[in-house]
């Protein structure tokens, strides 16, 4: 029984139809465990985005501001930026926090920098319910989440902080980084009310901007906004804030907000026994209305004109959950991880396009030190070891700069029922010999199934003669150290011939590459046929 095939599709590319400049609206990447950016693991990766060829790349992460022993943990992280000595009194030290920053910087990216969480010495206890005679205990778990008893002291955090930066790394440079305050203030991250979120951000807004007026400042990263929900209010309580309320620092009317954040998720797989897991996909659908629905907000709100950073936009939560947390999580181990972050950042452009509004999703998935070799987590590599996602990240960064016309007859409005076959063609024309890049994916919701799609792509626009196509390939059976380490058994703690047979099968492939011949009236066809899911990127060039 041969393999089964779908409908065919055509593509159509026009080299000579320039739409303007093409975004590299992807470079954002984030995690919780600050303190993992410095070890080992998290210096390679941030050296690998940092190799890319669009960096750099702008790096989140969170429990910046919070009190520990500065070693990573999941869901956790610290840096003692702020303590109080006996006599309560600030003692700022800024040992760990620099170190995390110039590791970011000194792999080629930027900080995203995320002001938060709550220093335990600053936390309001009042918000808290059963101290622990050990208050460390119960900050570690909540106390972080607390607003601050202070919140003129608060004040003179951000205030020291931003005078620090301006001194250590220049004002150009600071002021070049985005900046936001907290993470997902709607749920359990803020055990504050909106409006006290909003009178953190005045103050925050106001001691930032007195030390760096050209920092852009973002807020409120709400959770995934959806039509009658408690994040769709937050945002909207947020905005109209900002918008015309009184400032809970000046006492004037709104708040300067420079740019917008808030999160998207294509769905939720929460801890499950093995007997009790229903099988289920992440929905690009459930995320791009999402996005669509918060968008709307912002618009309605007086914010149209505002850039908007999605800084988490994913397939689902819990990015250290892993698939023996709940099986369903196995697909980030996999091409389907790959194809789901293509299908949906393409469709992000597209609603940004539709909206005349910049959008930019940041992908929040890193690595975690120590784990079983593909664990399921929602991370870049697994010791050591690149999962195929890290490729589409490569595959994007070798889009040029100038976005020309692709049409697809395979956008599916519903990926349970079609595959949805498109992708994105940029190249950079102004420079002689540079090639033109094509950017495709499939991706049907349904990690387990398997086909093809006939696909004839049409270029037009290009010179007379002969071009080399150059294709390279992240599916099932390309780029894949998820697939060698299947076939190896699927041990815990690979070493050896295993360990580096899976690595090396981790990597990029090299591409595949032919001559051909473009007509005299500039056109070229191409025929092949594309799994149901992968990322694929073609070179054309001058041979």
């Amino acid at each position: 029984m041969g393999t089964q095939k779908n409908p065919p599709v055509e593509i159509c590319v026009r080299a000579d139809k320039i739409l303007g400049k093409q975004e590299h609206f992807w470079r954002y990447v984030g995690y919780d465990e600050c303190n993992y950016t410095y070890m080992p693991e998290g210096e390679q990766l941030l050296r690998m985005f940092g190799g890319l060829k669009d960096a750099p790349y702008s790096i989140r992460t969170h429990f910046m501001f919070c009190t520990g022993n500065c070693r990573g943990a999941y869901k956790f992280g610290s840096t003692n930026l702020y303590t109080e000595d006996g006599q309560g009194n600030p003692v700022f030290d800024f040992t760990c926090y620099d170190r995390i920053l110039d590791a970011q910087l000194q792999s080629g990216n930027k900080p995203f920098v995320e002001l938060g969480f709550m220093p335990m010495d600053l936390a309001d206890t009042s918000f808290g319910r059963n101290i622990h005679e050990n208050w460390y205990d119960t900050y570690k778990n909540v106390g972080w989440t607390f607003p601050p008893k202070d919140y003129d002291r608060w004040h003179l955090l951000i205030e020291t902080l931003a005078a620090h930066l301006l001194e250590r790394y220049g004002e150009k440079e600071a002021s070049s980084w985005d900046y936001e305050l907290w993470n997902e203030p709607d749920i359990f991250y803020w055990s504050g009310s909106a409006a006290e979120y909003c009178k953190l951000y005045d103050y925050t807004e106001h001691a930032l901007h007195s030390i760096l007026p050209q920092a852009r400042l973002s807020g409120p990263a709400t959770t995934g906004p959806t039509e009658g929900s408690n994040s769709l209010k937050f945002l909207r309580a947020f905005l109209d804030h900002c918008r015309s309320g009184i400032n809970y620092c000046t006492q004037k009317q709104g708040t300067r907000l420079d740019f917008i954040t808030f999160h998207v998720k294509g769905g939720g797989f929460p801890f499950s026994v093995p007997a009790r897991v229903k099988k289920e996909n992440p929905s690009i659908e459930s995320l791009l209305l999402q996005v669509k629905t918060g968008l709307d907000a912002v618009r309605d709100c007086g914010f149209g004109d505002r850039e908007i950073v999605l800084s988490e936009a994913d397939p689902d939560g819990w990015a250290a959950g892993g698939m023996y947390d709940n099986a369903n999580m196995v697909f980030r181990n996999s091409e389907y991880y790959a194809s789901y972050v293509a299908c949906a950042y393409v469709g992000i452009e597209r609603l940004s396009v539709e909206y005349g509004m910049k959008v930019r999703p940041l992908a929040w998935a890193w690595t975690f030190p120590g784990e079983t070799c593909f664990e399921g987590t929602r991370a870049f590599t697994t010791q050591g070891i690149e999962k195929p996602v890290f490729h589409t990240f490569q595959l994007l960064s070798m889009l040029g700069s100038e976005k020309m016309v692709l049409e697809s007859t395979g956008i599916s409005a519903d990926t349970k029922a079609s595959p949805d076959i498109s992708g994105i063609a940029a190249g950079d024309l102004s420079e002689p010999g540079s090639p033109l890049g094509i950017l495709l994916y499939s991706h049907f919701e349904d990690r387990d199934a398997q086909s093809v799609t006939p696909v004839k792509m049409s270029l037009s626009g290009l010179a007379p003669g002969e071009v080399r196509v150059s294709r390279y390939s992240v599916d099932k059976n390309h780029s894949n150290g998820y697939e060698e380490w299947l076939r190896r058994g699927s041990p815990l703690y690979p070493s050896g011939e295993d360990y580096e047979a899976i690595r090396q099968s981790g990597l990029l492939a090299p591409p595949e590459t032919e001559v051909f011949r473009v007509s005299e009236d500039g056109t070229l066809s191409l025929e092949w046929e594309l799994p149901l899911h992968g990322v694929w990127f073609l070179s054309v060039k001058r041979a």
